[in-house]
């Protein structure tokens, strides 16, 4: 039914019964508070044997815990890690409610009828329960289900959840978050392969986020049911979930990912142009794959392999027909500078008498997930009969880990763990029973019920912790195709098998941004398309598409046509080209920003509120987005002939590489004939560092390092950043590392530009500086860099920028412009 159609039936039944709507859906809820324990932290109150538990852990973050027989899961979560406790916390009680105040926001009990409100200081609420639907449990077979019901404002938006379908505004729509193996997926797909029960509400600028620590099967209804109200819950679990305050969104967002962690620093390579497909065999395909890209000078970093290379798609095997110098390949790989990565599915195959290690070793360390009966779990994917790691176990996390060591002798470079929602063929759900066993360290069991969201998560952890112990020195790189909140800690993800249709590449875009605002900032999709075979125009647009996406990977299936860049001829393929340079161009600044995701949580690819939530124009933007914090991209994304209109973000916005300044209007941007590549803008102020292109990553850059400075109006902000280092260790963490602070300052006289040295342990690969000033409207009279009057410049009148050339620029320095 639509709108209000279930609850005013519910409203029917409550009159006609005496009976709240929730109790005549057979759920049961808390009634008043009857006791209140005061804690250093904050609070539990009880109601009959129910308990509740409300806890500031952080600054302006609480969780809830509901426990309807009054004991609490000691289970530790799977996503938090060690959060930080707030500076004081004051806890208050009175006749109607006790408060709990942490830094910028406050927890309300309300005590008859119990229920949950936050608000900030000033005391305007942000979140509260339905007083008509309080928060709830009711009996399942496999325990309690629970379900919170909260009140959802007229004006309201949500965004998160992971990887979904669909618009990025999640109001109006509900969702399953079960990790499913969803090949073929399309718009109105649900499930899909990730579960990250994390969502960002924003109202008139003002945000806050809700994370909702569960790993059981969990739905959460952004009003589909009803207009009065928006729910989540579980069928299976506890009611356990945290409250994020912002007020703006990038708050709730850095807050969220100290929670549950955050990204660590990729190795530079994993944000190069990566080459994939199922599958590239035998090795003299490979080989001749990488000799193209160098030939027709398509940069790039990485070379996939797909499950062809292995011996009858058994993991940890190499199939020495088809690839009978594997290791000699993958060093001639390196030295033409492309890393080779590795797909390791983790299903096992169940081969017992025949010598399969990995099947043998696990055995003899019981690592496998067995049924009620004590049998193993056997079921068929790629291999045939598999077994499954039961990656709850630390000792199984390592045996897995350990299982690397032949590949990172051999000189792989990454790991691609992939069917890992666990996908299972031929059986019911397409995935493991759900009464298969899974052990824990503390002894205790749970059914697959529990851990299925979590499953693909703990494998992609057993992965990374295992490389970081077989090459401490290394920065791991793993992709991993399931999740569940704070997967990001350990492992880049990607859409999935998505397929060659305008549709979507026009859906990447959301489903990246939603992934970034979940905390899973290296995100990407399957450029060109999984399934199926895009006309060229398509796969064209689909690079310059993913030119901007944090992971920037091109795959295909095996049945399709080829997706290269070369495969129609030289128009398209000079269009390719110009998109993956322009993305090797910006590498200072991409891995500028990658850095900062790694200390802040904020995402690569951002929606445009993110950093400008008063803009309620892209509350409901599927296709524009920013590419860091100075980069506004609005790509082409369907196949029609008419004009491209553009909006832009607040205040003013240079064509990328030139001096057309912009204002932001409502009106939008009509760019008539569509252009050939892909809208892009530079805020003013901004000042972006760059290189010329390169062939990979690990190729030192001709000339200078060279920043592009886009002038605002006189008082206006100007700032720039730039983060190096060697790239691929962990050196940077003993303070190995380049951090440098640029500013700019407009007034009438002229234009001061500097460079401060943040940090100076890490001699880069740049000693000279080229500075390209556009936006300045006349002939500077004079140009002196730190008091000497500087020779080389130019001026470009009819471009109206300044080139000023400085050698031996890498310490700070101090350029004045007169005009």
């Amino acid at each position: 039914m639509k709108g209000r159609g279930w609850a005013a039936l519910a409203a029917m039944a409550c009159a006609m019964t005496g009976i709240a709507p929730v109790a005549a859906q057979g759920w049961r809820h808390v009634g008043a508070v009857e006791r209140v324990e005061p804690r250093a932290d904050g609070v539990i109150v009880a109601s009959g044997p129910a308990q509740l538990r409300v806890t500031a852990v952080g600054e302006g973050v609480f969780r809830v815990t509901l426990a309807p027989d009054g004991r609490f899961d000691p289970l530790p979560s799977w996503a938090v890690v060690a959060a930080a406790a707030p500076a004081s916390v004051a806890v208050a009680d009175t006749a109607d409610a006790v408060t709990v105040t942490a830094g910028d926001a406050v927890a309300i009990v309300r005590k008859r009828p119990l229920r949950v409100e936050f608000a900030d200081r000033a005391g305007h609420v942000l979140l509260s329960d339905s007083q008509q639907m309080p928060m709830a449990w009711s009996d399942s077979p496999h325990g309690p289900r629970v379900r919170s019901w909260k009140t959802m404002p007229a004006d309201e938006h949500y965004y998160g959840l992971g990887d979904k379908a669909g618009p990025l505004d999640r109001r109006g729509r509900a969702f399953t978050l079960w990790n499913s193996d969803a090949y073929g997926w399309q718009g109105s797909s649900d499930p899909l392969y990730k579960s990250i029960p994390f969502f960002i509400g924003l109202r008139a600028g003002t945000a806050y986020g809700v994370f909702f620590d569960n790993t059981a099967r969990s739905s959460f209804d952004f009003g589909k049911e009803s207009e009065d109200y928006f729910s989540f819950g579980a069928e299976g679990g506890a009611l356990d979930y945290y409250f994020i305050a912002g007020p703006q969104p990038a708050r709730v967002l850095q807050r969220y990912t100290a929670l549950t962690g955050r990204t660590p620093l990729p190795p530079m390579w994993a944000l190069g142009f990566q080459q994939s497909r199922y599958s590239y065999n035998p090795e003299s395909k490979v080989r001749e794959v990488a000799a193209q890209l160098r030939e027709h000078r398509i940069p790039a970093d990485a070379i996939y392999l797909d499950i062809d290379y292995q011996q009858g798609y058994a993991p940890f095997t190499v199939d020495r027909k088809q690839f009978p110098h594997f290791e000699q390949m993958i060093a001639d790989l390196r030295a033409q500078g492309l890393r080779t990565v590795l797909i390791t599915d983790l299903h096992i195959k169940h081969a017992p008498g025949t010598g399969y290690a990995p099947f043998d070793s696990g055995l003899a360390a019981d690592a496998f997930i067995r049924n009620p009966d004590g049998s193993l779990y056997i079921g068929p994917v790629w291999p045939g009969d598999a077994v499954f790691p039961d990656f709850t176990l630390s000792r199984v996390r390592d045996w897995w880990g350990g299982l690397y060591r032949d590949f990172t002798a051999m000189g792989a470079a990454g790991y691609w763990n992939d069917m890992n929602e666990p996908s299972v063929f031929n059986v019911p759900g397409n995935t493991m029973s759900p009464d298969a066993v899974h052990r824990l360290d503390d002894g205790s069991q749970r059914d697959h019920r529990a851990i299925h969201n979590v499953y693909g998560m703990l494998n992609a952890r057993a992965t990374y912790e295992g490389l970081l112990k077989l090459q401490p020195e290394q920065r791991p790189f793993v992709l991993t195709r399931a999740a569940y909140a704070g997967t990001q800690r350990y492992a880049a993800t990607w859409t999935g098998d998505n397929s060659a249709t305008w549709h979507h590449l026009a859906q990447s875009t959301p489903n990246l941004l939603s992934l970034g605002l979940s905390g899973m900032a290296l995100a990407g999709d399957d450029v060109g398309g999984f399934i199926g075979s895009p006309p060229p125009d398509l796969l064209t647009r689909w690079y310059q598409l993913g030119a901007f996406n944090p992971v920037f990977r091109n795959h295909a299936a095996t049945d399709t046509r080829p997706h290269e860049a070369w495969v129609d001829g030289p128009q398209h393929e000079a269009l390719r080209r110009e998109a993956i340079e322009l993305r090797y161009r910006l590498m200072p600044y991409l891995y500028t920003v990658a850095e900062e995701n790694s200390r802040s949580g904020l995402p690569i690819m951002r929606p445009v509120f993110l950093q400008y939530p008063q803009a309620e124009a892209f509350y409901g933007n599927d296709r524009d987005f920013l590419f860091g914090p100075d980069l506004f991209v609005a790509p082409v994304c369907d196949g029609r002939l008419d004009a491209q209109q553009i909006v832009l973000p607040p205040g003013e916005w240079f064509e990328f590489g030139t001096s057309r300044r912009q204002v932001a209007q409502k009106d939008p941007i009509r760019l008539d004939p569509r252009p050939s590549g892909v809208p892009l803008y530079a805020r003013a102020g901004a000042i972006v560092p760059m290189q010329a292109v390169v062939q990979h990553t690990g190729e030192k850059p001709a000339g200078p390092l060279q920043l592009q400075v886009y002038l605002p109006k006189a008082g206006g902000e100007c700032s720039g950043s730039l983060y190096q280092d060697d790239g691929e260790s962990q050196a940077y963490k003993t303070g190995k590392l380049l951090r440098v602070a640029y500013g700019c300052e407009v007034s009438k006289r002229g234009v001061v530009l500097t460079s401060r040295i943040e940090q100076d342990g890490f001699a880069p690969w740049w000693g000279d500086v080229e500075v390209t000033v556009y936006g300045v409207a006349r002939k500077p009279s004079a140009l002196r860099r730190d008091g000497q009057s500087i020779a080389d410049w130019s001026y470009d009148p009819q471009m109206q920028l300044v080139v000023i050339r400085m050698e031996q620029a890498r310490r700070g320095w101090k350029v004045v412009l007169n005009l």
